[in-house]
């Protein structure tokens, strides 16, 4: 499961993951990155932490296939999230195949986009 102080929250932050970072899509998911994007609300001088937030509605499929995505999707960036720019913003957006793929799809459309966002991969 994915730590609670790097999971997005609020509003807010959606907003600016999407609406001011980077995004690649896949076949599977979207995913927004706004990097090094500094907290207002953070204590403290210290950089504070990537978080994650999911975006997945009614397309992908009912309310079980949804939160199953959702805990899969938290999941796989538990092990990602080390990979990003401290003070990073996420915003992970399931599209409607993502109901039916399985696990290993998720993670290959999620590393090809984080290679795609940081620069390691071509369009």
């Amino acid at each position: 499961m994915l730590p609670t102080e790097h999971r997005l929250r609020r509003r807010e932050d959606f907003a600016t993951a999407v609406r001011r970072g980077r995004r690649a899509g896949r076949p599977l998911l979207v995913v927004h990155l706004r990097s090094g994007a500094t907290d207002p609300h953070a204590p403290g001088e210290s950089a504070p932490p990537t978080r994650a937030g999911f975006v997945v509605s009614k397309a992908v499929g009912g309310a079980v296939v949804r939160n199953q995505v959702k805990r899969r999707l938290r999941h796989l960036m538990r092990d990602r999230v080390a990979q990003l720019p401290p003070g990073s913003l996420v915003v992970v957006r399931a599209l409607p195949g993502a109901g039916d793929a399985d696990h290993v799809q998720l993670a290959r459309d999620l590393d090809a986009a984080i290679q795609r966002l940081l620069g390691g991969g071509a369009r």
